[in-house]
């Protein structure tokens, strides 16, 4: 062999060897099998959608959606919450669920404004496997993954109960109660206006005039009193069923109009801040306080599980409730009835309004009355 062939095999030996050594080297940096790898971790981030259905009840803007994303970034710093209202438009709703998943939202927060509609949302997002969570309202006729709610039924119950018994207790038995039910494209108020007659039916006293609502609107109940009040009398109506405070609002201004003094009991529902104030002063009688602080925060804790691929605690499942589509599995919290007597165990109490903002100006006096300021 010439010195130049030589030269050329040990090169030639030595590449082959620094290859080995190197392949050998990688090897021992692979694990042992593909059994032996190490879990994918949960996304430290991701994108959630919040939609709300409208502005005109107080309690989306000043308690549903700042305990929302507070309990969102308690949970999970990197995530980022990206908020709609739709102003009471199914159009703009579906248009702002569009958007979110367009933008990468992983999980919707769904509070339809039109409980059967949403159901195109719900589908929607399934072709881009996200997951939904139908909130407040319950979505009809959809594949959704969890639904958090307040037993509304049992609101409605509440609010039956309550106007019976005040009238009884009062001894106004005869004469017509006005009832001002809720939107009929949200699914709720069917089960508030079902239990509020499953009390008030048996009762033995009369609904003289009733009506469904639409949008919840304040306006809207204004108008449908004052056409109660023609059709019956104003001296005719011992009690208003409201199926929430935005409407007892619409009432009371009807009647305060039509010059009917003393007003008689109002029910309502959301205990929003001037209902609260109302019932303190004894325009309204009474209103349902929903823990919406809790409720927010048990949807930011289902949102952030969903978005890392997990299910909630299965200890916070309390309920099933059929949709049209399956049973969703379901977080179901209990409403609380709220009158003069118990405003300060009950709102006060949870910090759900405090003292100063409830008791400010013209409503020092009738705080004190209370004992809720000293």
């Amino acid at each position: 062999m010439n010195p130049a062939s030589s030269l050329s095999a040990r090169r030639t030996a030595g590449l082959l060897a620094a290859l080995l050594l190197a392949a050998h080297g990688c090897k021992r940096d692979q694990p042992e099998a593909p059994g032996a790898m190490a879990p994918a971790k949960a996304p430290s981030g991701g994108k959630i959608a919040l939609l709300l259905p409208e502005s005109k009840t107080a309690r989306y803007e000043s308690h549903d959606r700042p305990h929302f994303e507070r309990r969102v970034k308690e949970l999970c710093p990197d995530c980022e919450v990206l908020y709609s209202n739709a102003d009471q438009s199914v159009a703009k709703q579906q248009d702002q669920a569009e958007a979110a998943l367009v933008n990468g939202a992983k999980v919707l927060v769904l509070d339809p404004v039109d409980s059967g509609s949403a159901a195109a949302i719900v589908a929607r997002a399934r072709q881009s496997k996200v997951a939904v969570l139908s909130y407040e309202r319950l979505i009809l006729n959809a594949d959704v993954d969890y639904y958090v709610s307040f037993d509304n039924e049992q609101v409605g119950r509440l609010q039956g109960q309550a106007l019976v018994d005040k009238l009884k207790a009062d001894g106004k038995t005869q004469g017509s109660i006005v009832m001002l039910h809720g939107a009929p494209t949200d699914d709720s108020s069917r089960y508030y206006k079902s239990g509020a007659h499953g009390i008030i039916d048996g009762s033995g006293l009369t609904v003289g005039a009733e009506y469904d609502t639409p949008d919840w609107s304040p306006d809207k109940a204004q108008q449908e009193m004052e056409q109660a009040i023609i059709r019956l009398g104003k001296d005719k109506i011992i009690g208003v069923y409201s199926a929430n405070d935005g409407m007892a609002s619409g009432a009371i201004a009807a009647m305060k109009a039509a010059g009917i003094d003393p007003l008689p009991p109002v029910t309502g529902q959301d205990a929003e801040l001037t209902a609260v104030q109302r019932i303190l002063t004894g325009e309204q009688y009474m209103t349902v306080y929903l823990a919406i602080k809790l409720e927010a925060e048990i949807a930011a804790e289902v949102a952030v599980a969903l978005l890392r691929g997990e299910k909630p605690p299965a200890e916070r499942i309390n309920g099933k409730v059929n949709n049209g589509t399956k049973d969703v599995p379901s977080i179901l919290l209990t409403p609380v009835a709220v009158t003069q007597e118990n405003v300060k165990s009950t709102v006060l109490a949870d910090k759900f309004w405090t003292a100063a903002q409830l008791c400010e100006g013209a409503y020092a006096s009738a705080c004190a009355s209370a004992q809720l300021i000293p």
